[in-house]
């Protein structure tokens, strides 16, 4: 097993109604929808497909995986 398995690596998943579908700005922060954190990048797909899957038929909805633990720790190597 990677030493890096057993870290916790928090990833955020979210998503909302964008511009346009190639954009990231999204038409109304106040309905974002926070799909969670999740200790492992694993864990963290599987969130973001179910949450994009589940709103397929809408071209304007995106969902995003971000590394927190990036930004928590940016000095850390990247894996």
């Amino acid at each position: 097993m990677h030493e890096h398995e057993n870290q916790q690596l928090l990833h955020l998943v979210f998503g909302g109604e964008v511009a346009a579908p190639e954009s990231v700005k999204f038409k109304d922060l106040s309905k974002l929808h926070i799909v969670g954190i999740y200790p492992n990048y694993k864990q963290a797909y599987e969130a973001w497909k179910a949450a994009a899957q589940a709103t397929v038929d809408n071209a304007q909805m995106r969902y995003f995986v971000v590394h927190i633990h990036r930004l928590l720790q940016p000095d850390l190597p990247k894996l």
